[in-house]
């Protein structure tokens, strides 16, 4: 798969293993997304003057799924100011899912006892501001001055009040009635203002047992508006300006309502506009895993606490009510607030820190978007789907701007980094969607709220749904050969393919690889799975999942392939945990030959060799190989496969099939600091390194003369960094995808752009051919996978000087219905 996605709000249903496998793995440090333990409340006013909780306390949460063992770990504290940590060792696990209390000094007022703890310190920590570390070590921070967020075992951080010593921004300061608690679903995004927010002091230990300094607000009683309402919460910037405060019976109409899977709630919107038009009127009411008690058209006063709630690294923010929510009905039956016509400028962001800038609708796209958050709009006028739905979810994407970068067939190009495509929003049915593909329409009328999650960011989340009529789009086939002695070599990503898979998935992949592709002479194929797919046991072996792929190749008419691969060691190359993806060799025996030279395995670099010191003639030092597997480029990801073929009368071809690592943890294209930080490219830069290198050997010692086709998924777009790095700027490899027309250049769809991630690139010694994608994936709702393949035609005859007309560039490949 191409893209790690991190949490999303979801719509209908919690996601499903498939979707969720490519996550990122995430760092042990404050300074990342912490999957595992976290700090989830801090409280420095026990036993002080109008306390009611006699301690202080630190307060720990496990997010993950299984419990963490946090023996030898400690908590620690320093004054605001302060460069020495006191320090309290905890022992013991936490329960997944579970919290942990470590009881700190006691004070001489309060009344009440803590939960039973399950650890106990001395520490007098400070009612207003100071820093809580998390270690996992008992050695005390000593002179880290105000990075302790990055030194060494820290685990978390969180720095409260008036101090420098924080992730990002400070947490709201304390006071003796007051403590910080994380915010939302606990999520950790390094910045602790976001993080938290203050309330009423409430405290669980690992036995799950709460207790309460007071009634959270919830539960106010008298059925009177309070004195905040949604714009003031909204605010004129990203940012709530009472971020982390309590608001009691805030005003409003619910527009819609989320009533499945784990970010429940509703959205509500006030009728009465104020006078700022960066000021939004609607707003998200987050209840969690429970259903919210409200209907759309209810008059409701929501309470709770003020969050920003950022759903992945990079993401902007989510304003919206959380903590311990309570709502009052008033009213049902009312009539909704009229919805705002979508219009977008044409820009689609500024530069830099948006968080830190004013906000500018009528300029940039992402301004609209954010100056409307959570309120209701709607499309006045008929759009075209830049993306096939997603029915699971109820998923599309539109354009508002039909003549921006269209492709031939709907879509809508990703053509450079500078040109996000501004048209695109996505919508999510709250009531799901019908199948329909690229170029169909969606009619004038769809309506709903507006969110931002971390999957395309901002969304209008439709409580009703436009007319799809389909567009009549047609997968694609290739041509039949023009001569006997042209080789096919392709490259297909078949996401995740196990031998556990349906025996449907099977079917419709073979069938494409006979109908569509024309039973290619020697197929590369990404994401095979072992044999037990994402079972992590141990197993590598995918020789069950290949042998069921034939078949089912076989049964749809095509060929009786052969195969080569190799198995890579256990959890070593990334993917869906337990799955152990590679690439595999598909061949057909009547047409191509492969040579086997032993010795190639994990571990074990293919070299280039020559068949005499002075001679051209060269060869694999093992085939199949892998490319220097060992090297820093590839952790966590696949090693590029190398395989010698023979065709046409013995005619000489490499082929290196690859599968780069993915583009998780790069922000989305509507981060908050812009351009978004493209973190992954530093690997895949190293890869395309190692793969050119590979290429450049080959091509040296065989004085130019070695035919080679590297291809495969790449996760990089054509005009990339790392394209350019593997290709030598195009002096070592020619990517034959540059050789189609610009509005043509597209695999796969994210985000609602047509976009190139995989890749076929040839050596200068291959003269003629023909190239083309087959477009039968992404573009439809009916995906056998979420790629297309490519093929490339190596055209007989053409090693002669001049050229045949045959051999000359142009001849296509593939038919265009």
């Amino acid at each position: 798969m191409a893209y790690s996605r991190a949490r999303r709000r979801i719509v209908a249903a919690a996601l499903p293993l498939a979707v969720i496998s490519a996550m990122v793995g995430l760092s042990g440090t404050a300074n990342a997304l912490s999957a595992g333990v976290v700090i989830s409340g801090v409280y420095g006013g026990g036993g002080n003057s109008g306390a009611v909780f006699k301690n202080d306390y630190i307060e720990l949460a496990n997010l993950s799924d299984s419990p963490v063992s946090v023996a030898g770990w400690s908590v620690q504290y320093a004054s605001a100011a302060g460069t020495v940590f006191q320090t309290t060792p905890i022992s013991g696990s936490i329960p997944a899912h579970g919290k942990y209390l470590v009881q700190e000094a006691q004070g001489a007022g309060g009344t009440t006892a803590l939960p039973t703890p399950d650890a106990t310190g001395t520490i007098p920590m400070s009612g207003t501001s100071g820093v809580v570390a998390l270690v996992t070590s008992t050695t005390g921070l000593v002179g880290c001055g105000t990075t302790c967020s990055t030194a060494p075992n820290v685990k978390d951080l969180v720095g409260y009040g008036s101090t420098a010593n924080v992730e990002t921004l400070a947490a709201p300061g304390l006071s003796n009635t007051t403590a910080d608690a994380r915010t939302g679903t606990m999520v950790d995004t390094d910045n602790n203002a976001a993080d938290f927010s203050s309330g009423v002091p409430k405290a669980t230990n690992s036995a799950g047992t709460t207790v309460s300094a007071g009634d959270d607000p919830g539960n106010p009683g008298d059925p009177t508006p309070g004195s905040v309402r949604i714009h003031d919460i909204q605010g004129p910037g990203r940012i709530s300006p009472i971020v982390g405060q309590n608001v009691t019976n805030v005003p409003g109409i619910v527009t819609a309502v989320r009533s499945t899977g784990s970010s429940r709630g509703y959205w509500f919107q006030d009728p009465t506009v104020d006078a700022d038009p960066l000021t939004s009127e609607g707003l998200f009411v987050f209840t969690g895993t429970t259903t919210p008690a409200v209907a759309v058209g209810d008059s409701v006063l929501a309470t709770g606490r003020v969050t920003e709630y950022r759903p992945a690294t990079g993401a902007q923010t989510l304003t919206e009510i959380g903590g311990t929510v309570s709502t009052i009905k008033l009213t049902s039956a009312n009539p909704l607030p009229a919805a705002v016509p979508v219009a977008f400028p044409d820009p689609y962001t500024k530069s830099g820190s948006l968080e830190a800038q004013p906000l500018e609708p009528s300029s940039y796209v992402l301004d609209w978007l954010e100056t409307h958050e959570g309120m209701r709009i709607t499309l006045d006028q008929s759009t075209r789907l830049v993306s096939p739905v997603n029915t699971e979810f109820g998923e599309l994407w539109v354009t508002l701007k039909p003549g921006q970068n269209p492709t031939p067939r709907g879509g809508t190009i990703y053509k450079s980094y500078d040109d996000q495509n501004s048209g695109r929003l996505m919508i999510a049915s709250l009531f799901g969607a019908p199948a329909a593909n690229v170029g169909s329409t969606l009619a004038a009328g769809t309506t709903g709220p507006l969110d931002y999650q971390s999957f395309g960011g901002y969304a209008l989340i439709a409580t009703q749904l436009g007319t799809i009529t389909e567009g009549g789009l047609k997968k694609q086939m290739v041509l039949p050969p023009k001569k006997a002695g042209d080789l096919s070599v392709a490259t297909y990503n078949v996401e995740n393919l196990a031998a556990t898979n349906p025996a449907s998935k099977f079917a419709k992949l073979a069938q494409a690889v006979v109908t569509n592709l024309g039973s290619p002479d020697i197929l590369a194929l990404e994401e095979i799975q072992d044999n037990n797919g994402a079972t992590d046991n141990g197993v590598v072996a995918a020789d069950q999942t290949v042998a069921k792929f034939i078949a089912a190749i076989q049964a749809a008419g095509g060929p009786t392939y052969d195969w080569r691969s190799i198995n890579p060691n256990n959890d070593t190359d990334g993917g869906e945990p337990g799955g152990n993806i590679r690439q595999v060799f598909l061949f057909n025996p009547a047409r191509t030959t492969f040579v086997d030279r032993p010795g190639g395995d994990a571990n074990t670099a293919v070299q280039v060799v020559r068949a005499r010191p002075t001679s051209n003639q060269v060869s694999l030092s093992v085939s199949p190989g892998r490319i220097d597997p060992t090297s820093d480029a590839w952790p966590s990801s696949r090693k590029p496969l190398v395989g010698e073929f023979l065709y046409d009368g013995n005619k000489q071809l490499f082929v290196v099939a690859n599968h780069f690592n993915s583009k998780g943890g790069d922000y989305p294209l509507s981060a908050a600091v812009q351009p978004p930080v493209r973190s992954s490219e530093v690997q895949r830069q190293k890869q395309a390194a190692e793969v050119n290198e590979f290429i450049e050997d080959l091509s040296t010692k065989s004085a130019g003369r070695a035919r080679a086709v590297v291809l495969g998924d790449l996760n990089d777009y054509q005009f990339s960094p790392s394209v350019a790095r593997l290709t030598g700027n195009g002096t070592v490899l020619k990517t034959l995808i540059d050789t189609l027309p610009a509005d043509q250049r597209y695999s796969y769809i994210f985000d609602g752009n047509s976009q190139v991630l995989d890749h076929i690139a040839v050596s200068p010694a291959i003269k003629g051919y023909s190239y083309g994608v087959v477009h039968i994936n992404a573009e439809f709702s009916d995906q056998a996978s979420d790629h297309d393949p490519q093929i490339v035609r190596i055209l007989t005859g053409c090693d002669v000087d001049p050229l045949p007309a045959r051999c000359l560039p142009g001849s296509p490949v593939v038919d265009v219905p």
